[in-house]
């Protein structure tokens, strides 16, 4: 594996996996640079690294659609089923590439080598995931790519690129968040239809995101005491800045405090405000 990637650095190894478009070696690769980095085995960088793309390496299918195009199926058929693990698919492969990509982009920023080392993790474990939820679709006579899907997930990675501390507040602390609301909803509504080999994925998605969030809220938290400011505000005003529209409720205040990310980060940006 290593020979047939030939991993030089942490850097390079993440701009390989954001750079490749055949999705089993993005996957590959994103597993085997965690692997030789948790192992100690690559230096974070080196003046040979390749440059980092502005957009990641894609398969030609799904075609790419505006958000609001996206059709909406009930999860009562097949079909419904179908789409939910599509969609699911797709944010997970993003995930990979946003994991990698803050890997990739922020190598040289002075943060401890820890900081490597969380990142790395989510990106093996959202690896994992889209593995998962993929042999999941195709246990169903489908596959990625048969669905459209949309773009905006890469959008919030473009409107981020110049800061580290943006980049946490909106893809960790709003984005992966998220998926602390939904996901159990959605889990417990495929197991009441009978789909139990679908939930037990969306649990086990369920119970590593938690930790992706933890992840955020750690290393937000580190860089506001650097800069000694108030975790809270500066999350608040990074929001407005960055990302488009409001954060939806309800929340799960559990397991998002359990995270780290404490009602006093989000409430206010809601406009249901604590609802």
């Amino acid at each position: 594996m290593t020979d047939e990637f030939s991993i030089e650095s942490l850097r390079a190894g993440a701009i390989a996996g954001v750079v490749e478009a055949d999705l089993d070696r993005k996957m590959a690769l994103a597993r085997e640079t965690h692997r030789l980095w948790h192992g100690r085995a690559l230096s974070l960088r080196s003046p040979l690294d390749p440059p980092l793309p502005a957009r990641p390496g894609r398969p030609a299918k799904p075609d790419l659609v505006a958000p609001n195009k996206m059709k909406k199926r009930s999860l009562h058929t097949v079909h419904g089923r179908i789409a939910l693990l599509h969609a699911i698919c797709h944010i997970e492969l993003n995930a990979v590439d946003l994991a990698l990509d803050i890997v990739a982009r922020f190598a040289d920023q002075p943060v401890p080598r820890s900081f490597f080392d969380g990142w790395m993790l989510v990106a093996f474990e959202e690896a994992k995931h889209f593995l998962m939820v993929r042999d999941r679709l195709r246990q169903l006579g489908a596959d990625y790519g048969d669905l459209p899907a949309h773009d905006g997930l890469w959008e919030a990675a473009h409107s981020t690129r110049n800061s580290l501390t943006a980049r946490l507040a909106v893809v960790p602390l709003i984005l992966e968040a998220r998926g602390l609301d939904v996901t159990p909803s959605m889990r417990d509504t495929l197991r009441e239809l009978g789909d139990e080999d679908s939930a037990k994925v969306f649990d086990v998605i369920y119970e590593d995101e938690k930790g992706h969030v933890a992840v955020g809220a750690k290393w937000f938290r580190f860089l506001c005491a650097r800069e000694k400011k108030d975790p809270a505000a500066a999350f608040q005003s990074l929001v407005r800045e960055n990302f488009r529209g409001g954060l939806k409720a309800p929340f799960n205040d559990l397991a998002r405090a359990a995270a780290g990310l404490t009602p006093s980060f989000y409430r206010t940006l809601s406009p249901l405000g604590n609802a």
